[in-house]
């Protein structure tokens, strides 16, 4: 088949990984799949780390390089695109490829597929857009959620219910890790000491100020937290650990690339987030046989379960300081979790299913044969 994927990426994290897992997924499978990815960007250099691996892997990347609200010039270059490959099926990843991108496509007689990552809620404006993009999966051929919760969501929110598909998001590791010294040089951070990791945005859903405030009652533990990542709230952050007295014990490291060959620096993982469909995080510290402290909410308790993890209330900086304590006080036992959770993500979470289910739903929305598309 021709698949058409259209992303937004914006700064790497969790979808522009699965993205980019599941493009060179498919054009690497053997069944001969032709992989085309539209990449709509303000910003070709900022593109740059989500395209890269693409070619390489087979697929044709397809850079279009518009202003950030040039909407009208966007939709012309995906019809464009459209009409010269002619794709058995178009998918989605992202609330602006959703709205803006996906109904030239429909208008073409092309089938749609879009993935749900999830929603973050937080300010108006995000809030406004996570609405218009709930409103235009009715509209698509089949939308993949990669929770329970989240499918269940948007159900509520009027997706039928037969276009619905929960599919977990799969790990594939695209480099091999560092060992622990050289992880920790990579990062700067000293050979010796307990260092708790924690990756992701510094944005309110991810919940980095609840790992803040927690960080007082371990102020008995020697303990050295390295925070990488960046985002909108790190100037808050940063004030808020000044005032809690704590600014001494974090080490912020910004975006760093190919950060899932780091984690081996870490003596333990912390995802203390207030949402998430199926985090990739997670996978990262479980394939790094990390021991991992993580709040129970969307897709979490569906990867892991108190056999390979610690798993706290969102929003409870005390539970999650007492976990972390638990991680540093009983080695032994979050070893043995860490080792559970390496094996289920080898057991339950391989790539080759995953992309099995998503050719199926291509060849679901298209009927097995290519779809019309208009002159």
């Amino acid at each position: 088949m021709v698949i058409l994927h259209v992303v937004a990426p914006a700064e790497f994290g969790g979808l522009e990984r699965v993205a980019q897992m599941l493009t060179t997924g498919l054009a690497d499978s053997g069944g001969g799949h032709d992989v085309h990815v539209a990449c709509i960007t303000a910003d070709p250099a900022a593109a740059e780390p989500f395209l890269a691996p693409l070619a390489a892997a087979g697929v044709q990347p397809h850079p279009i390089v518009v202003a950030t609200r040039g909407y009208a010039r966007e939709r012309s270059a995906i019809a464009a695109l459209c009409r010269s490959l002619r794709p058995d099926a178009v998918h989605t990843h992202g609330y602006r490829p959703d709205v803006i991108d996906a109904g030239v496509a429909r208008r073409l007689g092309i089938p749609i597929v879009t993935t749900a990552h999830g929603f973050t809620g937080g300010p108006w404006r995000n809030r406004i857009y996570e609405f218009l993009q709930r409103r235009a999966f009715r509209r698509f051929d089949a939308v993949v959620a990669v929770s329970r919760p989240l499918g269940q969501r948007l159900i509520h929110a009027g997706v039928p219910r037969e276009r619905l598909h929960v599919v977990p998001n799969a790990w594939r590791r695209f480099g091999p890790a560092l060992e622990r010294d050289a992880a920790r040089r990579a990062l700067g951070l000293p050979q010796e000491g307990f260092v708790v990791g924690w990756v992701g945005r510094l944005s309110g859903e991810k919940g980095p100020d609840v790992l803040l405030e927690g960080l007082p009652h371990l102020n008995d533990l020697p303990l050295t937290v390295c925070m990488i990542g960046s985002g909108v709230e790190y100037s808050a952050l940063v004030a808020r650990a000044a005032a809690l007295g704590v600014a001494d014990r974090l080490r912020w490291l910004g975006a760093v690339p190919d950060a899932d060959r780091v984690f081996t620096a870490f003596d333990m993982c912390v995802l203390s987030s207030r949402t998430e469909g199926t985090p990739v995080v997670l996978f990262e510290a479980m394939a790094s046989g990390v021991p991992v402290v993580t709040t129970r909410v969307g897709g979490v308790p569906d990867v892991v379960s108190d056999q390979e993890a610690l798993l706290v209330p969102s929003d409870n900086p005390q539970r999650l300081a007492a976990a972390i304590r638990e991680v540093f006080e009983q080695p032994s036992a979050a070893a043995r979790r860490a080792r559970a959770a390496q094996g289920r993500l080898g057991r339950e979470f391989g790539v080759g299913p995953w992309l099995e289910r998503h050719v199926e739903i291509y060849r679901l929305v298209s009927g097995g044969a290519s779809a019309p598309v208009a002159a």
